[in-house]
């Protein structure tokens, strides 16, 4: 059960970690949003 708790944790955490923001990428894989030009 504690093997199962300690799963579902470190799940939760990782899904907060890698989601992905908003905004449209150029021919590159890079865009401008409300933070400066980036690339991914």
């Amino acid at each position: 059960m504690k093997k199962l708790i300690a799963m579902v944790f470190v799940s939760l955490l990782a899904a907060g970690v890698v989601q992905a923001h908003s905004g449209g990428t150029d021919s590159n894989g890079c865009h401008a949003g409300t933070k400066p030009y980036h690339c991914h």
